[in-house]
């Protein structure tokens, strides 16, 4: 498994234009070989900013390696350096692979 994700600092007061441009943005993740999970999750705020952070979910490094070589990685990021006025500074990008993991077992009914 190889985890992608961004760290957000989101001005006070801009939070809900910041996760409206998630929810309406076109993804097209759904669509990718290796794409498992995406989540956006909001953190805890302070008075310079509010903290979120975008991950995704991947197989492995190489299917998250393809997909931002990919043509549905540029359209899916097309004008996303437009939005300076809601972020404190630049997104900050940390990627991990997995080492160890345990999942939930679906329990039965």
């Amino acid at each position: 498994m190889f985890v992608a994700m961004n760290r957000f600092k989101i001005r006070p007061g801009r939070e809900q234009d910041f996760e409206t441009i998630w929810r309406e943005r076109e993804t097209f993740l759904e669509e990718l070989p290796g794409f498992k999970a995406f989540h956006l999750l909001r953190g805890p705020s302070d008075d310079e900013h509010t903290l979120y952070a975008s991950h995704t979910v991947w197989a492995s490094r190489a299917d998250f390696e393809a997909w931002t070589k990919s043509e549905a990685f540029r359209q899916a990021h097309k004008g996303a350096g437009g939005h300076e006025d809601i972020c404190v500074g630049r997104p900050s990008f940390e990627s991990f692979e997995e080492v160890e993991g345990t999942e939930a077992l679906a329990k039965a009914g």
